[in-house]
């Protein structure tokens, strides 16, 4: 999973920057490094990194910002941010504004090394061929959805949760379990399953018959 992938490490620490550098380094990951929100997106677009570990609190602009940027310009990277603040509003802006995951400060170096690999394995599309319910067909290996012939765009966070409704087609997928199975996490806040579904529905209803149904007190389930 490190084999050939590139991380861009961004933090104003410069011992953080360095720690976490030598331990993906370790790890077989390469790395490039910057200081600055300006600097992050300066080296995202020149080094096309696959992965970014984002710090929220920048002397200029702050991760969220640069995150935002990134998604406006069309760069899908995955995003982990790593901050010391852990109040559910953060987690959840950084998430929705199209983060893959959110890591408090001060954090074990194996554990951040485990979420990268599980960040990387989780954006990268496995061919398994194209998913088809009703109208709608995801195709994993091209990273493409289209519904009644219409291409439909979505984030790497939206793609994954619609691939993991559709391999589940018909069955009702409690909010827990879909941030287990989707974003790799124990715990954490439903509130996030809520957004991302939200924006699904505004994506890929204007187009057909809504797909995506609420089981009320329990979860969502994808089917005609």
């Amino acid at each position: 999973m490190s084999e050939n992938r590139r991380v861009l490490v961004v933090d104003d620490e410069a011992n953080i920057r360095d720690l976490i550098e030598v331990a993906l380094r370790f790890h077989g990951f390469t790395t490039v490094t910057a200081g600055t929100g300006e600097a992050a997106l300066a080296v995202a677009e020149h080094d096309r990194p696959d992965l970014i570990l984002l710090d929220v609190m920048l002397p200029d602009l702050d991760g969220f910002e640069v995150c935002r940027r990134l998604r406006a310009g069309g760069d899908q990277v995955p995003v982990i941010f790593l901050t010391a603040r852990d109040t559910p509003s953060d987690t959840v802006t950084g998430l929705t504004l199209g983060g893959d995951d959110y890591v408090t400060k001060p954090f074990s170096i194996e554990a951040l090394i485990a979420r990268v690999r599980a960040v990387l394995r989780r954006a990268a599309p496995s061919d398994t061929g194209v998913l088809r319910v009703a109208d709608l067909e995801l195709d994993e290996a091209h990273w493409r959805v289209r519904r009644g012939g219409v291409d439909v765009d979505l984030s790497p966070t939206e793609f994954r949760l619609l691939a993991y409704l559709m391999r589940n087609e018909g069955m009702v997928l409690s909010r827990t379990r879909l941030l287990t199975d989707v974003w790799g996490w124990d715990h954490g806040n439903p509130q996030v399953v809520e957004t991302y579904i939200s924006y699904l529905r505004r994506k890929l209803d204007p187009l057909g018959t809504p797909l995506i149904h609420t089981q009320r007190g329990v979860g969502y389930a994808l089917r005609p």
